[in-house]
């Protein structure tokens, strides 16, 4: 110990006596057959329902509520016969007029088809200079909206396959819309997640047999996953009858599940192994141990990930509001198996969790040799390290600034898709803008001067008559083509000048401007998102740290990362460096739904391995008052775990940047970018170089804040 630490004393006395968790954890191990019953009948019990997530859950919800489109949509829902941008389009195309009677058959064909459904409100024949193309080869039904956005892509389901049977003959049939779209993008992404689910699993079992060294030890994270992953699964088909919650949601639970779960169940079996190595203590206090140590660091790791997710509830969008909630429920299943069931486990296990070991595993190890050496080596030159990786870091996030976000476009779609050839199909009948037609919705007394007005604003191609409700409300709705793609700029201008221009009490809508108010929502609130996070992110870790500077310096280093990952992915999805090795073609911009959503699941597995690692640190500053025993035993004790953690993440996040959809490629790339440079740069060296140079200062509390601060020690 240096000369000026031999002053300073422990900051509290070693405890012998268990604390709550691990009163907890003596509970689990003397009621095992209590708790594993407990348990089977939880999984057993929702899991019965987890084969219905898919056809349960929702695939719509992208939505800006309270928006001028939303309310678009509503009221022609209700007024217009279901003429909203969630009714079906049946793209009828053929080599010959329209008219043609083979033609004209498949066209009723068609009709009755769809008008079968009791989702769709009634099918709107072709009308010639509306719906059917100039050169008479293209035609259009319109399939009103009877049901919900989320029961119309379930309509879209059932219909896009029969439609697109009727094709033959050189006639074409295809389904389009945003309900198809929906449906085309649920049904690749679901595909592609399982496929890198199934593909994740081995990977990750065979790196926890090498972080383990023990097949059964490494069995137990794959074991708590499952528990997870079964209990969130059913409980999301049930809370989908309450409300819609997004297939999504039980994608990203499933990621979350399975890499959280694994981190969990890697730091409480290490130190467990740890709390029987070499000493005369019987497996129950070893768990109490675990409990009080490493079981703490997951409960208050767990509570930051919960806190970081419900930061997304700040965006008034059911999509997102049901995703972060589907994270936050499997979590919580995590963390509960983690605290309960693995405790159990445990005690029933002892020694046998050594069990089928490879040869390195019987060597007792709770410490790395090599981690220690790293950590020496950090604290003898902190600022070479510590600069290094901090160029680094700026250097990739440095691309950040000129970031561009907007909604996903058609190509992120197959192009076999239904949707994506009704699309196309379209555009080359009607012209760039028809796919993305908007709606205005008016007062019928001002409906001439609207429809004027439309059709005197730059970017507008072509306007329809106006149409009175039919129900005699008062509304006029005017149908106007765009110039351009709907995935263009210059659409957001157009509809801008028209809000501004339109007579009093106009409403803008149609499925393009839906994804518009929806970005401008997501542009808007990303700010306060990110900083509802940092700032519950830091008081979280002061809470369980009580020290402010180092709480202040974890939850900032945790931008680093974040910045460096979003730099990342400009330069591969924005500029498209690497497209073709990930096989993509480029939009020119991330999607809009990544920076609010990613940042908060970034900085949620960031504060994670901050927690492990500040936890290890303040329990050896708390045994020994010593700042470089504090540094250098962290990372002898937590290092191996959260580079094992890590690779195991990584592992999981880059499977999915190998699946179809560029979404998930996205979310892969980020996330997997952003654990690899957080483990590697942030929680392995500049963090230690932040403890090293802060010195005592690191886990200085301020006497009005001891009195202010629940009194948690990490020490036993």
């Amino acid at each position: 110990m240096s000369s000026s630490a031999a002053t300073v004393k422990p900051s509290k006395p070693i405890q012998h006596r268990p604390g709550a968790l691990g009163r907890l954890g003596l509970w689990a191990v003397r009621h095992t057959k209590a708790v594993l019953i407990g348990w089977l009948i939880v999984v057993i019990g929702l899991g019965a329902f987890a084969p219905k997530v898919t056809s349960a859950l929702s695939g719509a919800g992208w939505q800006a509520d309270g928006s001028d489109s939303v309310k678009v949509r509503q009221l022609a829902e209700q007024h217009f016969a279901g003429n909203a941008s969630s009714a079906l389009q049946i793209v009828v195309s053929a080599d010959r007029p329209v008219t043609d009677a083979p033609v004209a058959q498949v066209i009723d064909r068609a009709e009755r088809l769809a008008a079968a459904d009791p989702r769709v409100s009634g099918v709107l024949a072709p009308q010639p200079g509306a719906t059917i193309s100039p050169d008479g080869r293209t035609a259009v039904l319109l399939a009103g909206a009877k049901a919900s956005p989320d029961d119309m892509v379930r309509a879209a389901d059932d219909l896009k396959g029969p439609l697109a049977a009727l094709s033959g003959d050189g006639i074409q049939v295809h389904a389009t819309g945003a309900s198809v779209l929906w449906s085309d993008f649920n049904t690749a992404n679901h595909d592609a997640m399982m496929k890198s689910e199934f593909m994740s699993w081995p990977v990750t079992l065979g790196i926890l047999v090498l972080a383990f060294g023990s097949l059964v030890a490494a069995g137990l994270p794959l074991l708590l996953t499952m528990a997870g992953l079964a209990a969130s699964a059913g409980s999301l088909v049930l809370i989908s009858h309450l409300f819609p919650v997004s297939v999504w949601a039980m994608n990203f639970a499933m990621m979350f599940a399975l890499a959280l779960g694994i981190d969990y169940a890697l730091f409480l079996v290490v130190r467990f192994r740890a709390a029987r190595a070499g000493r005369e203590r019987d497996t129950a206090r070893a768990v109490a141990e675990t409990m009080d140590t490493a079981g703490k660091a997951v409960l208050l790791s767990g509570a930051t990930v919960l806190v970081s997710l419900s930061a997304v509830m700040l965006v008034p969008s059911p999509a997102f509001r049901s995703m972060a909630g589907g994270i936050m429920l499997a979590v919580l299943f995590v963390l509960g198996a983690t605290l309960t069931l693995l405790p159990a486990l445990l005690g029933r296990l002892g020694h046998r969790i050594d069990a089928l070991a490879l040869p390195w595993a019987r060597r007792g190890e709770h410490e790395s040799a090599r981690f220690a050496a790293w950590g020496e080596r950090l604290w003898r030159q902190p600022l070479r390290h510590g600069a290094l990786a901090l160029v680094a870091l700026l250097a990739l996030a440095a691309p950040v600034i000129g970031l561009r976000t907007a909604m996903p476009s058609i190509t992120v779609l197959p192009g076999d898709a239904s949707a994506r050839a009704g699309y196309t199909a379209v555009q080359q009948a009607f012209g760039a803008g028809a796919p993305g037609t908007l709606q205005i919705l008016t007062p019928a007394g001002q409906a001439a001067e609207a429809a004027a007005k439309v059709a005197g604003t730059p970017g507008i191609a072509g306007v329809l008559p106006a149409q009175p409700a039919a129900d005699g409300t008062g509304w006029a709705m005017i149908q106007a083509v765009p110039t351009v793609d709907p995935s263009d700029p210059a659409l957001s201008g157009t509809v801008h000048a028209l809000r501004a221009e339109l007579p009093h009490g106009s409403l803008v809508g149609g499925a393009a401007v839906e994804n518009l108010d929806l970005q401008h929502l997501l542009t808007e609130k990303t700010p306060l998102v990110i900083g509802v996070v940092l700032g519950l992110g830091f008081v979280l870790l002061l809470v369980a740290l009580r020290a402010p500077l180092i709480a202040a310096l974890g939850t900032a280093a945790s931008l680093l990362s974040t910045g460096a990952a979003f730099g990342t992915a400009r330069l591969v999805f924005q500029d498209g460096h690497g497209a073709g090795l990930l096989g993509f073609h480029p939009q020119g911009f991330l999607d809009g739904w990544a920076p609010v959503f990613f940042f908060a699941m970034i900085f949620a597995i960031a504060m994670d391995y901050t927690v492990f690692l500040l936890a290890s640190a303040k329990e050896q500053y708390e045994r020994t008052g010593d700042p470089h025993r504090a540094m250098v035993g962290a990372l002898a004790r937590s290092g191996r775990v959260v580079f094992a953690a890590a690779a195991v993440m990584v592992a999981v996040f880059f499977t999915f940047a190998l699946s179809g959809p560029l979404p998930p490629k996205e979310m892969g790339i980020v996330l997997g970018v952003a654990v690899l440079l957080d483990a590697a740069l942030i929680r392995l060296v500049l963090l230690p170089v932040m403890l090293r140079l802060a010195g005592h200062a690191a886990w200085h509390t301020p006497a009005w804040l001891r009195r202010v601060l629940p009194e948690i020690t990490f020490s036993h």
